[in-house]
């Protein structure tokens, strides 16, 4: 059996080679994420209609929900910042290199994340919420949602958003990144997914993300505009997807707050909040900001992706424990620092030492053989 060429296809240089260079660590970038995974916890403890508190949100916080509300839109800024990130990782790989690189980063801290869930929920909580044996093995598959089955933590839906673009961006991996097939992705794919949304075509809206393919998309234009800022094409690209993500994935996020909030926000503030979600991407990746380089922000994105998975449990039983024996400000914070340490621990010791050897092992046996571990952040601008 003839052994597949790995390596990085030279071809693809060749054909773009504005868009290879490699981009600095983008320090800026890497605080987003964390500035945006901060935002969603303090939403998801202080905007939400949860019990935890033992009142509604609005009467523990006076005044705080109209503002903390607008931290869900962090989850528009992750796929944006996701798009970027995952066109750079894309870029000059061929489907294996892709497909590992994303194993190994998804899955050693969403692994780790279910564990701890179902150990709240079965051990140090039971009751809690109730979680079948199915559905546990389910959800360390990370595909629950495709066979009908439910998340243990909520925010799991944004994963299932992300693999969903990860497999449409794997194909074109596949068939073989050019400036070209790039373009007229970014053009397309959100076009067709807003047609399928309004048709109810609901398969065709699951496969092409219907609800977020602008914000991806979008965050792709960035990309490209880093290597090449003067061209027009993109940038009416990325006008076009902000546009789109503003009306529509921004429509789909007000419904979703009024549901989750009882708050009812209007046009003008959810097009005003995608607008923001990428123009402070662009500023973090097209002006010099992208030059900072301070290794402290490296750490919080670095933190960020396993405080996301791990808030929203662990933090509502930390608040559910303290108060009202303390104030509902000191349950907050313990409740975000509680979140944090978790966060640390699976960082520092599911991680880090996980994930090199994930990628290291994946690579031998789809390539047949050694391959030399890359770094933990390569081709990673803000740790994505």
């Amino acid at each position: 059996m003839r052994v597949p060429d790995t390596r990085p296809n030279p071809a693809l240089r060749d054909q773009v080679p504005e868009l290879t260079a490699a981009l600095p660590r983008l320090a800026v970038l890497d605080a987003l994420r964390f500035v945006a995974a901060g935002a969603v916890l303090f939403y998801h403890f202080t905007a939400v209609g949860h019990s935890s508190w033992g009142a509604p949100t609005p009467e523990v916080f006076p005044n705080l929900q109209a503002t903390t509300v607008y931290g869900s839109f962090g989850v528009q800024l992750f796929f944006v910042v996701s798009g970027f990130v995952i066109l750079m990782t894309a870029w000059g790989r061929d489907i294996t290199r892709f497909t590992v690189s994303r194993a190994s980063r998804l899955f050693p801290a969403y692994w780790a994340s279910v564990l701890l869930t179902l150990v709240l929920l079965v051990v140090v909580s039971p009751g809690r919420k109730s979680v079948d044996v199915p559905e546990a093995a389910a959800n360390l598959t990370m595909v629950q949602r495709a066979i009908g089955l439910g998340d243990v933590e909520s925010v799991y839906w944004t994963l299932w958003a992300e693999l969903r673009f990860y497999v449409l961006v794997g194909v074109l991996v596949a068939i073989g990144l050019t400036r070209g097939r790039v373009i007229a992705f970014i053009a397309l794919w959100p076009v067709l997914a807003a047609v399928a949304s309004t048709s109810g075509n609901e398969l065709v809206s699951t496969v092409l993300v219907a609800s977020d393919a602008p914000l991806f998309a979008g965050g792709m234009a960035l990309y490209c505009l880093t290597r090449e800022p003067r061209s027009p094409t993109l940038w009416m690209l990325l006008g076009l997807n902000v546009l789109l993500a503003a009306a529509h994935s921004g429509s789909i996020q007000a419904t979703r707050l009024e549901n989750s909030t009882g708050v009812a926000i209007s046009a003008g503030a959810y097009w005003t909040a995608i607008i923001v979600c990428f123009a402070i991407v662009a500023l973090a990746t097209l002006t010099p900001l992208n030059r900072i380089s301070w290794k402290w922000l490296t750490t919080l994105g670095a933190l960020t992706y396993p405080l996301y998975l791990v808030h929203t449990s662990w933090g509502r039983w930390v608040i559910e424990s303290l108060y009202p024996h303390v104030t509902a400000a000191v349950a907050l914070a313990a409740a975000a620092g509680v979140s944090l340490v978790l966060a640390y621990a699976i960082y520092r010791f599911v991680e880090r030492p996980l994930g090199p050897r994930m990628r290291t092992a994946l690579m031998k046996d789809l390539s047949g053989r050694t391959s030399h571990t890359e770094p933990a952040h390569a081709g990673r601008p803000g740790g994505a």
